[in-house]
């Protein structure tokens, strides 16, 4: 089903300030060379939850930074209600999950350049059995 226009409004809304407060607590607690970025965010209809789809680089420290995420989550969400309480009337639930869109682009373009690349050398396909 496709979002409404009220849903990408406060989707981007909340993108834009959530990965605000992220770069900002990472730059507080004292942890360099992590990148983080709000890659998406997908309100449900009712606007009550909030999926915020987080991209981290270097991807070693994916799981570390989204387990601190969802541990500081209650502050997250209040820090957002303050940024956005002239524009909504109650704030969603939030939800932080990893996006690996980018690993997955990245792997396809190993494969494709990599050694093993199946349209440079199409003896590596298996051969269809003609019955």
């Amino acid at each position: 089903m496709e979002e409404t226009n009220r849903q990408k409004k406060i989707g981007g809304l909340l993108q834009k300030d959530l990965a605000d407060i992220l770069q900002n607590s990472l730059r507080e607690s004292g942890r360099t060379g992590i990148l983080i970025s709000v890659s998406k965010v997908r309100v449900t209809t009712d606007l009550s939850i909030a999926k915020a789809y987080v991209s981290i680089f270097p991807s070693k420290h994916q799981e570390e930074v989204i387990k601190e995420i969802n541990e500081n989550k209650s502050q997250i969400k209040h820090e957002m209600a303050q940024r956005t309480r002239h524009q909504l009337r109650k704030m969603p639930d939030l939800n932080f999950y990893i996006d690996d869109s980018l690993e997955y682009i990245d792997g396809i373009e190993k494969s494709i350049k990599g050694k093993e690349d199946p349209v440079a050398n199409p003896d590596l396909l298996d051969k269809r059995k003609k019955s």
